[in-house]
């Protein structure tokens, strides 16, 4: 049998006489059921209540939608999430534990390795480059506190020499790791080295089916074509591979046709992110774009053919609420610490403050204690403080200097 099935074909899981734990701590057990076409996770114990809303929405997931990927003994539910089962989606489960108990840790960590793209940097301007030990303390410190989600994002990550060694070093059990590219140099080689470093998934970016269009977005020439490059060597070298896109009012009738492509290219997730405005001058997204996406998101989620739909507007709105700075921490090329990479504050630098200590900085501030069900470049209330900055001030600032206005 092949070990990888598409989702439109007769793969049923072998059925199993023993549902297999995946989890065992005191007060609660979680086993996964599977069997058929099946596959249903089951709690017992004092915290079962407690733990059953989040069990719930995982089961909703798991019966009602199609997963990124479907394998010999295991199932991706997301190329942003851990595989189902695998070490890594135990430790989700234990994360998910503490939230039902109130507490909240930074289960994605996000990290920029670099600032080059399509362009290259300096070696001046390498210099404000975090260093490889910084780097792999910021990993150990990031696994520390709980993250079984690794990305390394921002502009084009393969272009910092050392990401072969530090995929390398995270340890996949406690783990998964993803990367982001721009497609530039990408190349067999590559794809194998990423292939045999463990990576959980390569993220590729699109954003308009318009070759000059994305180039325009990139400033680039050559973007979109490098970008479809790299998909189609990942896919062939049997990476995962999501295509990710930012979607805004002005792009919202693309949707479709980017889909399509996602379909037409093999690629095994689309993820859509809204995007963010910068300050609350901006309107760049509405309630009625969000629907078309959570329209397209039943619907390609609820048919067997096609790549699989993710988008934050579903994931950070019903199902979980938001996750900058609640779930989610990003750390920037420079070393700032964040609640995610979209807000523009800093909660202090990796080179002089622990991760802990920023993610505790964050937690303490009344904004992230509180529930929300939109990101917080989207709520006006946190719009109100990032309005506060200082005309003409770097970038991220200091939030405890606008904690004191």
């Amino acid at each position: 049998m092949s070990p990888e099935k598409n989702m439109e074909s007769d793969f049923t899981w072998t059925e199993v006489a023993e549902p297999l734990e995946l989890l065992s701590v005191p007060g609660l057990s979680v086993r996964l059921q599977a069997g058929g076409k099946l596959m249903q996770l089951e709690a017992s114990g004092i915290l079962k209540g407690a733990f059953g809303p989040i069990l719930k929405k995982i089961n909703e997931r798991l019966r009602e939608e199609k997963p990124a990927l479907i394998e010999e003994q295991r199932i991706i539910p997301s190329a942003w999430l851990p595989p189902i089962p695998s070490p890594a989606f135990k430790r989700l489960l234990l994360a998910e534990i503490q939230f039902a108990i109130g507490k909240s840790l930074p289960e994605t960590v996000s990290i920029e390795l670099t600032r080059q793209n399509s362009a290259r940097l300096s070696l001046e301007e390498r210099k404000a480059e975090l260093d490889i030990a910084t780097l792999k303390r910021v990993l150990d410190e990031a696994l520390d506190l709980g993250a079984m989600i690794l990305t390394f994002t921002e502009n084009d990550p393969l272009l910092r020499a050392e990401v072969f060694e530090l995929l390398d070093y995270v340890d996949k059990k406690r783990a998964i790791v993803n990367c982001s590219t721009w497609g530039t140099d990408f190349s067999k080689t590559t794809a194998k080295r990423l292939k045999q470093a463990g990576l959980h998934a390569l993220m590729v970016g699109i954003y308009s089916t318009d070759p000059k269009k994305h180039d325009a977005i990139r400033n680039s020439n050559g973007a979109y074509k490098n970008a479809i490059s790299a998909i189609k060597t990942a896919l062939e070298a049997g990476l995962t591979v999501a295509m990710t896109t930012h979607i805004s009012s002005s792009n919202i009738g693309e949707l479709r046709e980017l889909y399509a492509l996602a379909k037409a290219l093999g690629v095994h997730e689309f993820s859509v992110w809204e995007a963010m405005p910068k300050t609350g001058k901006e309107h760049l997204f509405s309630e009625k774009d969000r629907e078309v996406i959570l329209k397209l998101y039943r619907e390609v989620n609820s048919c067997p053919e096609g790549p699989r739909l993710f988008a934050n507007s579903y994931f950070e709105g019903q199902m979980l609420g938001a996750m900058e700075g609640r779930r989610w921490l990003h750390v920037t090329a420079e070393g700032f610490i964040k609640p995610g990479p979209y807000p523009p504050f800093s909660f202090g630098n990796v080179r002089e403050n622990s991760l802990k200590e920023g993610w505790q900085k964050i937690r303490a501030a009344p904004y992230f204690q509180r529930q929300n069900f939109r990101p917080p470049m989207q709520d006006p209330s946190f719009l109100e403080l990032v309005d506060r900055i200082p005309e003409g001030a770097k970038l991220p600032y200091a939030f405890e200097k606008i904690s004191r206005l």
